[in-house]
């Protein structure tokens, strides 16, 4: 994960002053995508701790647990790459808001 520099965040732009390089737009929307799989790897752990109460698994053991571990780090990855749930794209325009540069960078 990339940690956000000063950079991403100036307000540095065009004669106008309103846009954002697209070079720290790029970083920024790295950043939105990386703490959206952080945070959708956490919400889906949450999920399995709270359902390995429910039942056990007849065949549960430590490799089983790993690969569930592997698959879901995977679809949280894929879900921030794609926005499925558009919280990059969200994270991204307010930051981009608050760094002083507009967010014509995002799709509705």
């Amino acid at each position: 994960m990339t940690p956000l520099s000063n950079s991403i965040l100036s307000a540095s732009g065009s004669a106008t002053g309103t846009t954002t390089p697209t070079g720290d737009r790029a970083q920024l929307a790295k950043a939105a995508k990386d703490f959206e799989a952080i945070f959708v790897r956490q919400m889906l752990s949450s999920a399995r701790k709270a359902s390995a109460g429910l039942g056990e698994d007849l065949f549960g053991n430590g490799a089983t647990e790993t690969f569930r571990d592997m698959q879901d780090s995977r679809l949280a990855d894929t879900m921030a790459q794609t926005g499925a749930l558009g919280l990059a794209q969200q994270i991204e325009a307010h930051l981009a808001r608050f760094a002083g540069g507009t967010d014509t960078g995002t799709q509705s």
